[in-house]
């Protein structure tokens, strides 16, 4: 995505103020943070190498300029992982269709055979490609199509989010950092550009958080949504790496045992099953 390395990398001059890396803070600044001639001075490079480095205009970047700059601007891991992959993206595929995404039989197997917690099978588009029956009870994946099922889509585009998730703000930014880092991954990725493009040009809230620039992996934490049979659920999740297809992950989610949640998802489930058996 064209200028997203200059954006990422001013976003982040911007929040460090000279004094704290020691330089001396006098006059009026343009901008709030770094200049670029003092990042290229601390960083032990030209002011016109930076500049380049900066516009993505320069040739290759080596690991040790990368790791000065990162350095400089103090760069988490994650950022640091996200510097590089934006200042050396993928070339460009060709125009061939992108096959549907399969979701091997033995994930498959696997989900089904998670009966005390919701899973579900993401991909680096953060596309919904497979679940379990908790997981449909709680999030209908299976009442909707393919192009809603997309979290980033539901969270900004569904005027219903807002209620099912009650921390909804917090919920989207960390939504938005963590597609940060797959965009800057999946450079070439013409759907996945296409999605940020949509939201850009539907969700205004969408539009200020990834103007934000913010990077962080959602590896694990915890999500609370509001059912509107079950009421408030509380779950920690952990995310794993499917390693047979790794542009795909298993989100698990999983209540505390003996907790409110647990209980109100065991009945949730049992109400479900049912309400199925009925319409057989």
């Amino acid at each position: 995505m064209d200028g997203d390395l200059g954006d990422f990398l001013r976003s982040r001059r911007a929040r460090i103020r000279p004094e704290e890396v020691g330089l001396p803070s006098h006059g009026r600044r343009r901008v709030p943070g770094l200049r670029r001639e003092e990042v290229a001075q601390l960083a032990g490079v030209s002011v016109d190498y930076y500049v380049r480095v900066e516009q993505g205009r320069g040739p290759s970047v080596s690991d040790a300029v990368l790791d000065a700059i990162a350095r400089v601007l103090r760069l988490d891991e994650t950022e640091h992982a996200h510097l590089r992959a934006l200042a050396r993206p993928r070339r460009p595929r060709g125009r061939t269709a992108t096959p549907a995404p399969r979701v091997r039989p033995g994930v498959r197997t696997l989900l089904d055979g998670m009966d005390r917690a919701l899973a579900v099978v993401i991909n680096h588009r953060m596309d919904v490609l497979a679940w379990n029956a908790l997981a449909d009870a709680v999030f209908h994946y299976a009442r909707t199509t393919p192009e809603e099922r997309n979290v980033p889509r539901h969270l900004f585009l569904d005027p219903t989010a807002s209620d099912f998730y009650p921390e909804w703000h917090a919920v989207a930014v960390q939504c938005v950092a963590h597609l940060r880092v797959l965009a800057g991954r999946h450079a070439d990725d013409r759907a996945l550009t296409s999605l940020v493009g949509e939201l850009s040009l539907k969700s205004e809230d969408f539009r200020r958080l990834w103007a934000d620039h913010p990077v962080a992996e959602c590896a694990y934490g915890v999500k609370r949504v509001q059912h509107p049979v079950a009421g408030l659920l509380t779950f920690p999740y952990e995310t794993l790496a499917v390693t047979a297809d790794p542009e795909q992950t298993l989100l698990v989610y999983t209540p505390e045992p003996g907790s409110e949640t647990a209980e109100r998802l065991a009945l949730l489930g049992s109400w479900t099953s049912a309400v199925a058996a009925e319409r057989r």
